[in-house]
């Protein structure tokens, strides 16, 4: 899917602004990190235990677009939200987002560039300080990338090798299974010439091992950067490889907003017939929170 620069940081500002690091501290610590794409094909990591943290219940909702008309003609949406709940060792998070984007050139139909909705659920355990279960649940329905449905399942254990206040590096290794349901207009297989030569399963389970590895520097009490890097080699089917990465910088500017500048790469060695292997987003996200 090819979207322009400008209409993809349009879209995503202020975007539903979801993080690759679920929380058990403090709320300056929040699950939201300024992203618009929450299921970057196995959007799970291990949360950080915090012995002093108390239970706390955390909302954000967020929201936006850009209307345009004349000589440009553009309508842009996105929301979500972001809930957390925590007890004791037990945590709960439940993520939703939408996108949805159309444009046209004077005089001219305008057609959808963005059309998606994502969502994702997790349950952790906290076993002791530096060890944590965790079990997700994640769909994606996106038209671009010929997905009716992504399902995907993630079980897996983290531990952390730095698990400081400000600092923490940890990894994880974990089970990744997927189904997707295709779109019917995405399955055609074509040659060079663009003859159609075949026609792709309807349907595709993966079963895959999965690696992670994630780092977060709280830099001062506004400014915070979270990385990471996972791994998924399908095991079912070895010519399937998935490499997500990402970075972001959050700068907080008063106790409910912060602004977030993201980087995503997202990489499948076997895409469906006529789709890129690679995808890149930059974005930068209002985010607001609720509690």
């Amino acid at each position: 899917m090819r979207v322009p620069f400008l209409t993809l940081v349009l879209l995503l500002i202020p975007g539903a602004a979801f993080a690759q690091l679920p929380k058990g501290t403090a709320k300056d610590e929040s699950v939201s990190k300024g992203k618009t794409d929450v299921t970057t094909d196995a959007y799970e990591t291990a949360a950080k235990k915090d012995e002093t943290a108390k239970d706390t219940t955390e909302l954000a909702i967020t929201g936006g677009g850009m209307f345009a008309s004349g000589n440009s003609n553009l309508l842009a949406l996105t929301g979500g939200f972001n809930h957390r709940l925590r007890r004791g060792d037990n945590q709960f998070s439940l993520i939703g987002v939408g996108n949805y984007s159309r444009s046209a050139a004077p005089g001219k139909t305008a057609v959808a560039t963005v059309e998606n909705i994502q969502g994702r659920s997790r349950y952790d355990r906290f076993i002791t300080t530096d060890l944590s279960l965790f079990l997700g649940v994640q769909g994606r329905r996106d038209r671009f990338v010929g997905l009716d449905l992504r399902l995907q399942v993630d079980p897996g254990v983290g531990y952390y090798f730095i698990n400081l206040k400000d600092r923490q590096l940890w990894a994880e290794l974990g089970y990744d299974f997927l189904y997707d349901i295709r779109r019917d207009d995405a399955r055609d297989i074509k040659d060079k010439e663009g003859k159609i030569t075949g026609r792709e399963d309807k349907t595709k389970t993966v079963h895959s091992g999965r690696a992670f590895v994630g780092y977060r520097y709280k830099i001062n009490e506004g400014v915070s950067l979270a990385s990471s890097l996972e791994f998924l080699q399908g095991v079912s089917d070895t010519e399937i490889r998935r490499i997500n990465g990402d970075m972001v910088v959050s700068s907080k500017f008063t106790a409910s907003f912060s602004l977030a500048t993201s980087f995503l790469v997202r990489y499948d060695s076997k895409p469906l017939s006529g789709k890129q292997n690679l995808d890149t987003i930059t974005s930068l996200n209002l985010v607001y929170s609720l509690l």
